[in-house]
């Protein structure tokens, strides 16, 4: 049989390294063509390496926590081979074994009488096992009634130990369970975990940022949603979200302040004329950006439908380097987990990051009146490197304004 060598895939320009997290398969199982065999972690995706052709897992090379470059081998299918699961050998039924018993014991019937014969069979005994008080050895009744008192009395005897035994365990298992609270566990950090806590420190590090805060009345958008949601689903088949408001508002700031769009470059400020925006998303690996490419060219419909899909590639952990690659500006929501306040740390190498937060209704006052408003803070963290105060209050302010009057993002006024 010949041998088909399993290989890490070839890893973008950025990633120099991955690690082996899972192999799905041990050495021996068989294994099916395109059946997943084992996945890499880089620190921005997770690989699936694929079998190439049905057969059994042959070897493993790299075992689980392992770290691999591009073209490294991983282990080997013989290709062709299968492995044949051994039948399990049915378990004999209650009749059967009472019928084999009396088989084995066929030489001692001769021995019983028909009184003892048939408490013999009541009782499932053994008359091999009875010794018989006869004349010649013969098993009588009350031998057979002798045989059945010894067998109950040491189940009796069972029952007691085994009651004993199941609070002893039970005892255990509380003193257990109240030391269980005490306990630690110790798991190694994920690359993407290491990966965002390096790019973290990094921030605080390099940049100097600074959180500037407003709030956005979130009734207008509330009613269109009320109104129009229904036939906005029928027609495009997505829910009419928050977010492709917050986007298309996002977009039509930026192109006031084209600043804010911007990043650094070394010693040069680097001017970005198109408008992908970032969308933090938390998966169960951590949290993640995939990027809206093209956002001033998108519909509300379109940038609904692309936050989906690329949520649910975070949540199955399908998305690509490309998807989590670029992005001007992020946009991150930490509203959807209930938080009322924070202030967000920028994505490098952005400038700026908007975070979102609850909508919770509050006491306002609006034309000289104390109302009830579902009432929402926005936080804009930005490298006061590159921006000055001016410009992101100004562009929180857009913001605000175009959300609290929805029409303007049809006009872009």
């Amino acid at each position: 049989m010949s041998k088909l060598e399993i290989l890490t895939p070839v890893l973008p320009e950025s990633v120099a390294d991955a690690a082996v997290v899972k192999w799905h398969k041990a050495v021996g199982d068989s294994v099916a063509r395109d059946e997943i065999l084992v996945e890499i972690e880089t620190d921005k995706v997770v690989l699936e390496v694929p079998a190439l052709e049905s057969g059994v897992l042959d070897s493993i090379v790299q075992g689980e926590g392992a770290t691999v470059v591009s073209n490294q081998l991983l282990g080997s299918v013989a290709v062709g081979e299968v492995v044949v699961e051994p039948k399990p050998k049915a378990e004999s039924s209650p009749t059967e074994r009472h019928q084999s018993a009396l088989n084995h014991s066929d030489s001692h019937t001769d021995t019983l009488g028909p009184a003892a014969r048939r408490l013999v069979g009541e009782h499932n005994l053994n008359p091999a096992e009875i010794q018989g008080s006869g004349v010649g050895g013969r098993i009588t009744r009350v031998d057979v009634e002798r045989a059945v008192a010894e067998k109950t009395q040491p189940n009796a005897q069972n029952t007691i130990e085994s009651a004993v035994k199941n609070s002893q365990v039970s005892i255990q298992a509380s003193i257990q369970a109240s030391m269980a609270e005490r306990t630690e566990q110790r798991v190694p950090m994920t690359r993407l975990r290491k990966r965002v806590a390096e790019r973290l420190l990094e921030v605080k590090n390099t940049t100097a940022m600074l959180t500037t805060f407003n709030e956005v009345d979130m009734q207008p958008i509330m009613q269109l949603r009320k109104k129009y949601g229904e036939k906005f689903e029928k027609q495009h088949d997505t829910r009419l979200g928050f977010m492709s408001f917050y986007v298309k508002a996002v977009v039509e700031a930026l192109k006031r302040y084209p600043v804010i769009n911007a990043s650094i470059d070394g010693d040069d400020i680097v001017y970005h004329n198109y408008f992908d925006v970032s969308i933090a998303v938390s998966t169960p690996r951590g949290l993640v950006t995939p990027v809206l490419r093209d956002c001033d060219k998108m519909s509300m419909a379109e940038i609904e439908k692309q936050i989906k899909l690329l949520a649910e590639k975070g949540r199955d952990g399908k998305l690509t380097v490309e998807d989590l690659t670029g992005g001007n500006f992020t946009i991150t929501n930490g509203g959807v987990f209930g938080s009322l306040m924070s202030t967000p740390i920028i994505n490098p190498p952005q400038s700026a990051i908007l975070g979102m937060h609850a909508i919770k209704d509050r006491p306002v006052a609006v034309d000289g009146q104390v109302v009830i408003r579902p009432m929402m803070y926005l936080a804009l963290s930005y490298d006061h490197r590159l921006i000055d105060g001016k410009d992101s209050v100004g562009f929180l302010v857009a913001i605000k304004e175009l959300l609290e009057d929805p029409t303007r993002l049809l006009l872009e006024i």
